[in-house]
């Protein structure tokens, strides 16, 4: 069974920190993983991405210097490190794969999708 499970979001204050992992049930080692969200009343978009062939990164303007993504191949398990928050952070995010060990940061069209975990950062 393929499934990508989000875990770590939950309510935090702004300018806090939070650590969200994505555990797979399947070897992740070539895939460019990814992480999504989406805010209340917006359409999903892309945070971050890391290849599976140099660890190359990407992140979105609005989190660059704010977010750190990584991965754990040997755990199977991709992170996402969210710190100085702020409150247009909140939101569902979504941990996603596209089988191709390079990242096309930019794109939307996955070949798997998380089910989300929700982040509600407060003021």
């Amino acid at each position: 069974q393929v499934q990508l499970v989000e875990s770590g979001g939950g309510l935090v204050q702004r300018g806090g920190s939070l650590r969200l992992s994505c555990a797979a049930s399947f070897n992740l080692d070539y895939y460019a993983m990814y992480w999504f969200r989406q805010a209340p009343g917006k359409e999903r978009e892309g945070v971050a991405c890391i290849s599976s062939s140099d660890e190359s990164t990407y992140y979105a303007d609005s989190v660059k210097g704010r977010f750190t993504i990584s991965r754990n191949n040997a755990e199977d398990t991709v992170y996402l490190q969210m710190n100085s928050l702020k409150t247009e952070d909140t939101a569902v995010y979504y941990c996603a794969t596209e089988t191709l060990s390079n990242c096309r940061f930019g794109t939307s069209v996955m070949d798997f999708w998380g089910f989300g975990t929700l982040v509600n950062v407060s003021s």
